[in-house]
């Protein structure tokens, strides 16, 4: 078999292509994932939660409109009781909560999301640099590690959010600086089991650089437990997001589950008894930061093994 320039294909196993066969083990992998996960029952629940908030955000226009948010022309009343009209009550402004905590859900996701990713992709770099590199790179990045895990996450979170401009990307940026050591230290401690193998060495002999090692070898070892680290990461940049918004840290023109709260707060919420401006975005809070744990840890325990297995 050869290619449209004449030469010839390469092929795998009984003259599959090596394409094929390879996109044929991805698929046998995601099976047999899909297999060992919907086994864990927590993990479904979770699954199945995140689903359903994902579906409300990315229909959030569809069901609530994109003037939900309008404090000039609102349907209700400041801060009644909920009722058929409005199943969650309004807010000080007259808002449906409803249609607000829907809305809100597209800000919190997303930001969660994003905080994650930053998070997981710097610590997952100084993780593979600092287990390959040896000398004194390997030392100052743990020590900065160190530092940055003694130190209280959202009071850096905190300063980070005050110093710079108020907007969302401030929020992923403050959030992503701040929470990947663990998945450093993880990442890092992951490195070293794989550089001890013998295919590391071999593929140093045949003249492998430190590029090709980490990005063809040492990586892909690594990447189930970054996938397991982003699951549970991202719960935490849901509830931080939550806790900057909720301080008026966050974009006051943007609605989400944290600024709903700093809105009931300023309300006086707490203390008049409104208990309806609270509990809904509190809850979906809880709800969502539950789900991706539930989802973080099964998918751990699916690969890894070792972890044993928690139904």
């Amino acid at each position: 078999m050869t290619t449209e320039n004449g030469m010839p294909k390469e092929q795998g196993t009984l003259g599959i292509p090596s394409c094929s066969l390879a996109g044929r083990r991805r698929r046998d992998a995601a099976a047999r994932f899909w297999r060992q996960y919907r086994t864990h029952r927590a993990g479904l629940f979770g699954l199945a939660a995140l689903l359903l908030f994902a579906l409300l955000a990315l229909t959030a226009p569809l069901l609530v409109g994109s003037d939900v948010d309008n404090v000039t022309d609102a349907p209700g009343g400041p801060l009644e009781d909920p009722s058929a009209a409005f199943p969650f009550g309004t807010d000080r402004y007259g808002r449906n909560l409803l249609g607000l905590v829907i809305r809100g859900a597209r800000v919190s996701l997303l930001v969660g999301l994003l905080a994650a990713v930053l998070s997981v992709a710097i610590g997952t770099l100084i993780g593979v640099t600092a287990g390959h590199f040896t000398g004194w790179y390997a030392t100052v990045m743990m020590r900065i590690t160190d530092w940055f895990l003694v130190m209280p996450t959202l009071v850096l979170a905190i300063a980070l959010a005050t110093v710079m401009p108020r907007s969302l990307l401030t929020i992923v940026v403050a959030i992503g600086v701040t929470t990947w050591p663990t998945t450093a230290r993880l990442v890092r401690a992951q490195t070293l089991a794989v550089e001890t193998r013998p295919y590391i060495e071999r593929a140093r002999a045949l003249g492998g650089g430190h590029r090709h090692i980490m990005s063809r070898h040492v990586l892909p070892n690594v990447m189930p437990l970054v996938l397991a680290q982003t699951t549970l990461i991202i719960s935490t940049a849901i509830l931080a997001e939550a806790t900057l918004a909720f301080l008026g840290l966050s974009d006051p023109t943007v609605v989400s589950w944290g600024a709903l709260l700093q809105d009931a707060r300023e309300a006086g919420a707490v203390s008049s008894g409104h208990w309806w401006c609270l509990v809904p975005p509190g809850v979906a809070i809880a709800v969502v930061a539950l789900a991706f744990t539930l989802c973080g840890r099964a998918v751990e325990q699916v690969l890894n093994p070792r972890l044993g297995v928690t139904r």
